[in-house]
């Protein structure tokens, strides 16, 4: 059986300031590889691996959880892109086989590559700035760090 504390929670005006984080900026500063907080320190210490901190503002980068969310948000994009445009010339043009596997398969790899970091920095951001995967500031007891 679970109690309940009844003491009663008294909101005073520290319990109301916390830190303002704004979905679109952080998005925004994430895609241009840059922290979400400050917009300045390098998000990314390799292609795919966030750096531990930011060297700015000092903000912890390691409790992010992206996992594969920007690859299938990248599928998205590009097979939106790519699918269309492949239909709408095969059914307008006749091009041999070999012209379109030499066109769209370098084409897809390229996009996805080009897309796959500022994908996962968006991500990155967004999860910092809904304080999602211990980008809060009390994160919860008991939950060992990954």
């Amino acid at each position: 059986m679970v109690t309940m504390s009844t003491a009663p929670k008294i909101w005073t005006r520290e319990t109301g300031l916390v830190e303002k984080r704004d979905v679109f900026t952080a998005m925004k500063r994430g895609f241009r590889g840059r922290c979400p907080r400050c917009g300045e320190g390098k998000l990314f210490r390799a292609f795919l691996k966030t750096a531990d901190n930011c060297a700015v503002c000092a903000l912890d980068f390691t409790p992010h959880r992206a996992d594969d969310l920007p690859a299938y948000l990248v599928i998205v994009i590009v097979g939106h892109i790519v699918v269309p445009t492949i239909l709408w010339i095969e059914t307008n043009y006749t091009t041999p086989v070999w012209l379109s596997f030499v066109a769209y398969l370098p084409f897809t790899f390229f996009a996805s590559l080009g897309l796959l970091q500022p994908v996962k920095g968006a991500v990155v951001g967004l999860q910092w700035a809904l304080r999602m995967h211990g980008f809060d500031e009390n994160p919860p007891d008991g939950i060992p760090p990954v």
